[in-house]
């Protein structure tokens, strides 16, 4: 007798900064994608799989939808965005608690076209003094996406995910066979992973001092039995930016370089010998081709 299964894609979409590569991360009790409190941390579709007895929920965690900016990058983040909620068996449309903004509008805007199952997180309730505060959101959203199954959570304390997981696995359609691997938990290479994570530090300990111009270009990944070998280049688009990664005495480049190599001996299980080296690439970040080489493509 052939096994049932239920498997299917779910895109995780919404406006930068609501949550949601938290959430992700928290589903899969493994972190894979990126997190900061900076906007638009997050720039590709990252696929997470989680496979559990008959079930395989395939998440695709999005760039945030964002407005404002029409350089090469955000016209990309958009894209990227935007592909996520095509061919999907359902969407998780993340918002922040008591926060509803343009942005968000815009991205509800975008659901109304889909044509499957929508769920709508209201994130970040932890944060809430009374639940009382989630209705007038709740009864906005109701209005405009009457069918949506709409669940409070907080991505950062697990509160409600069994709930969201149950609803979303009842969206599934029913196979006789899992899309992916059982032991697989995403499609990204492992240069891919270790790029992003070093992208990471740099967002996180240049604050609010450097801008979004920054890419990750692996150079070499080596591994031997005892020891992986990285070398990576982080490109900036000015000198003054480079500095600023740098730091004084070269005290940042060095803490990057820590907090990264930490991250990625989790990652891959090994000893790690990771080498930065900072380089000035003046305008890669309104260039499509410059975008295609650093690995930016519309999958």
């Amino acid at each position: 007798m052939v096994k049932q299964v239920r498997a299917g894609f779910v895109s995780i979409v919404g406006r930068p900064n609501v949550g949601k590569s938290t959430l992700l991360n928290k589903l899969l009790c493994q972190k894979i994608s990126i997190t900061s409190k900076k906007r638009q941390t997050t720039r590709h579709n990252i696929v997470g799989i989680k496979t559990e007895k008959n079930v395989q929920l395939i998440f695709v965690d999005t760039p945030g939808i964002h407005k404002g900016q029409d350089n090469a990058v955000n016209r990309y983040m958009n894209r990227s965005a935007m592909s996520a909620l095509q061919d999907v068996d359902a969407v998780v449309f993340v918002v922040d608690k008591g926060v509803w903004t343009a942005e968000d509008q815009a991205v509800l805007e975008q659901i109304k076209n889909v044509h499957c199952p929508v769920v709508v997180v209201l994130n970040k309730v932890d944060q809430l003094s009374s639940q009382n505060e989630l209705l007038p959101h709740v009864e906005k959203i109701a209005k405009q996406l009457p069918a949506a199954d709409l669940i409070p959570i907080s991505a950062v304390r697990g509160t409600n995910l069994n709930e969201l997981e149950r609803s979303l696995v009842d969206k599934l359609p029913i196979s006789d066979q899992f899309i992916y691997p059982e032991n697989q938990i995403t499609d990204r290479s492992i240069r891919f992973l270790a790029a992003e994570i070093i992208r990471e530090k740099v967002v996180r300990l240049t604050g609010s001092e450097l801008p979004y111009q920054t890419a990750i270009e692996i150079e070499e990944y080596r591994e031997t039995e005892s020891l992986v070998t990285i070398n990576a280049l982080i490109l900036t688009e000015r000198k003054g930016q480079k500095r600023i990664i740098i730091g004084e005495k070269g005290e940042r480049i060095k803490q990057i370089g820590i907090d990264a190599r930490l991250d990625l001996e989790k990652l891959v299980g090994s000893k790690v010998m990771l080498n930065i080296w900072v380089k000035v690439r003046a305008g890669w970040s309104d260039d499509e081709r410059a975008l295609r080489s650093l690995g930016f493509d519309e999958q």
